[in-house]
């Protein structure tokens, strides 16, 4: 792999420092994107736009909480909730049939 750096000065412990900082913002940003639904805010208003920003983030940093917790990746994670929330429903829709 090539690492490119217009700091002419440093040197190859200095620039991989540099880009293993970077990559965890790259995380970060491809987190919001994809697991928290930022792009997908159908809001209009700037108070209602920034709240959907907020939540989004809110959302990215208790995926990133329950990632350090159960030692999975957030893409483990989303399938588990997922997963969980439907058999929620199931059980739900259960119990009202039965009623």
């Amino acid at each position: 792999m090539y690492l490119a750096c217009s700091d002419l000065n440093c040197n190859v412990p200095q620039i991989e420092a540099i880009y293993q900082k970077r990559w965890n913002v790259e995380v970060f940003h491809k987190t919001l994107k994809s697991n928290t639904g930022l792009a997908k805010s159908p809001t209009k208003c700037l108070r209602t736009q920034g709240n959907h920003i907020f939540m989004s983030i809110y959302a990215a940093f208790q995926l990133e909480c329950l990632k350090l917790k159960h030692k999975m990746n957030h893409f483990a994670l989303r399938s588990t909730i997922y997963v969980k929330a439907l058999q929620q429903a199931m059980c739900e829709l259960h119990l009202l049939k039965s009623a």
